[in-house]
């Protein structure tokens, strides 16, 4: 409004500065007159266009300093929001384990464990190693043959086999509680559960991230609820870092996972498996996704013909000799990869490392330093 007030006063000055002009008596007079008060009236005209923009200016400054305050309060509300959700969480996260302590197993069984475990048998290799990163591995009395990482577990007591144990030796180490995971053979769990022990199987075979799952609820059995919370934020973490650097692959390689051949049939990840996951999440693309758990025919696998075959460490040289798997593209073009099976078979701390042993396996050119 005021910038309409200015341009009339111009227009107006100007107006009457022609009409005095126009007059002839007193030419000179009304010249002058004319004049003064056209410069007045421009002066004045200019002096409140001046004023104007000066306030117009200073408001923009208040609106923009309005706007950064804006800002500025909301990232702030933004920001405490974000802590108080990760400080709430974490402190949910390291609350100690209150006893009797329920959970429910994999298929709906509710196990109910009275106190804090200062004796543990464990059944399963993954067991064992999330006790171990979990700083619990003070606590195992009992071990299987196959439960050989860390190093450290070696001086502990065995048990015999997964689906072979001894369970007179069992009984004698008087555990609190026996933990098995995949391949604890339902008939051995009930032998156990008859001698009074309490027994606990962790798995989650249907997704790679059954894993954090599984250490959590270790980590609530055991009272190490802070250092579990902390183990899998880390595991997350490294996957994390792997799938950045997986997003500028241009490609996503077929790939088939060796975990049986020869004689007896053939055996891979399907694609409702947690391995078959991992592959995934690596970067690849299974040949076997479409097929559920672990048996697989050779002639899907001819067929499929992957550009990469990943299979156990010392595995390889026996399979590549092999008459049913020679002329596939991989093994003529010298694709075919081992890779510690133990970082992707076992549902445990190291599963993150398989992930990227895997994406290095299968992206070469997205790690090449």
């Amino acid at each position: 409004m005021r910038k309409n007030k200015i341009y009339a006063a111009l227009t107006i000055a100007a107006l009457s500065a022609t009409m005095f002009v126009g007059c002839g008596e007193n030419k000179e007079e009304a010249t002058t007159t004319t004049t003064t008060s056209s410069v007045e009236a421009t002066e004045e005209a200019t002096t409140e266009a001046t004023e104007a923009t000066e306030a117009t200016e200073a408001t923009e400054e208040v609106t923009t300093e309005a706007t950064e305050a804006t800002e500025g309060a909301e990232a702030t509300t933004e920001a405490t929001t974000e802590a108080t959700t990760e400080a709430t969480e974490g402190a949910a996260e390291i609350t100690e384990t209150v006893y009797p302590f329920t959970f429910t197993e994999l298929d709906g069984t509710e196990v109910v464990i009275e106190s804090e475990p200062e004796k543990i048998v464990s059944m399963g290799p993954n067991v064992t190693e999330i006790l171990y990163a979990l700083g619990a591995g003070d606590k195992l009395v009992g071990r299987t043959d196959y439960c050989t990482y860390p190093e450290e577990v070696s001086s502990v007591e065995s048990i015999g086999t997964m689906y072979t144990p001894d369970i007179e030796k069992i009984v004698s180490l008087e555990p609190d509680v026996v933990l098995g995971s995949t391949h604890f053979d339902a008939e051995v769990e009930a032998n156990i559960k008859e001698q009074g022990i309490v027994t606990a199987a962790l798995y989650d075979e249907s997704e790679y991230t059954g894993v954090y799952d599984i250490i959590t609820k270790v980590g609530q059995i055991v009272n190490k609820n802070a250092e579990a919370a902390e183990l899998v934020a880390s595991m997350k973490e490294d996957v994390s870092e792997v799938i950045d650097i997986l997003s500028a692959a241009e490609t996503k390689p077929t790939v088939y996972y060796v975990v049986g051949y020869g004689e007896y049939g053939d055996y891979t990840a399907g694609g409702d498996t947690f391995i078959g996951g991992l592959i995934e999440v690596a970067g690849g693309e299974n040949i076997a996704k479409d097929v559920s758990g672990w048996s697989y025919d050779l002639e899907s696998l001819v067929a499929a013909d992957p550009e990469i075959i990943v299979i156990g460490t010392g595995m390889k040289d026996d399979f590549v000799t092999q008459e049913n798997y020679k002329d596939l593209t991989a093994v003529k073009e010298g694709k075919v990869y081992e890779i510690d099976n133990d970082l992707l078979e076992l549902q445990g701390p190291r599963n993150s490392e398989g992930i990227r042993a895997l994406a290095e396996i299968i992206h070469p050119e997205l790690f090449t330093e």
